[in-house]
């Protein structure tokens, strides 16, 4: 009776431990991706500022062509959501784009051994891929929309979201033909939304 139970214990305990194997590599590929860490927007000076933070879990392959030399070009895009109504908009004096988009190019250079992270003219240098990455999307006061005719009350209805992701129309060609038949090189957080905290 007891080795019965023993074996029976054993057997339960072999199904566990094959299907915590199983699981494993299911639960690395889902920490894979983008995730926002923070989105905020405030008005400042006049002008709807944005703030950003993700985490970004880089695929393998996305990990080796970095390695490699090939520069990774992120976009962040910011999408005003709230208000809509073109009859809004005509009561604004200044027409402007319901969108803003900004890009994050990340880069390794083998001979110093360091990697970059560039926002148009701005670039600044990492020791490793995990502080590189760490500030891909990343910014604070990022100006997207002229406020400054608009009173304290049109500003509380502002509501926007944001999203980062891999722009694969920006690797070399090669590249783009290989991201197309592969999830790997499919990168992208969900929309998330913001709301205006403050005004001046």
């Amino acid at each position: 009776m007891t080795a019965s139970i023993t074996r029976c214990w054993q057997n339960v305990l072999s199904l566990l431990l094959l299907l915590a194997a199983c699981l494993l590599p299911l639960a690395a590929q889902a920490t894979e991706g983008i995730t926002a860490l923070r989105a905020r927007a405030e008005v400042e000076e006049h002008a709807l500022a944005i703030s950003t933070r993700y985490q970004i879990v880089l695929p393998n392959a996305l990990q080796d062509a970095v390695q490699q030399g090939i520069p990774l070009t992120f976009r962040l895009t910011f999408e005003l959501t709230h208000p809509r109504s073109s009859a809004y908009w005509l009561r604004f004096k200044h027409f402007f784009e319901p969108t803003a988009s900004i890009n994050f190019k990340l880069m390794y250079y083998r001979l110093t051994n360091r990697y970059r992270v560039a926002i148009g003219s701005l670039a600044n240098n990492y020791n490793s891929l995990s502080e590189a990455v760490a500030a891909v999307g990343s910014i604070a006061g990022w100006r997207v929309l002229d406020v400054s005719d608009w009173d304290e009350s049109d500003r509380r209805l502002l509501r926007g979201r944001v999203q980062l992701e891999l722009d694969i129309g920006q690797l070399p060609r090669p590249f783009q033909l290989n991201a197309l038949g592969t999830s790997d090189w499919s990168l992208e957080s969900a929309w998330t939304p913001v709301t205006v905290e403050g005004g001046s």
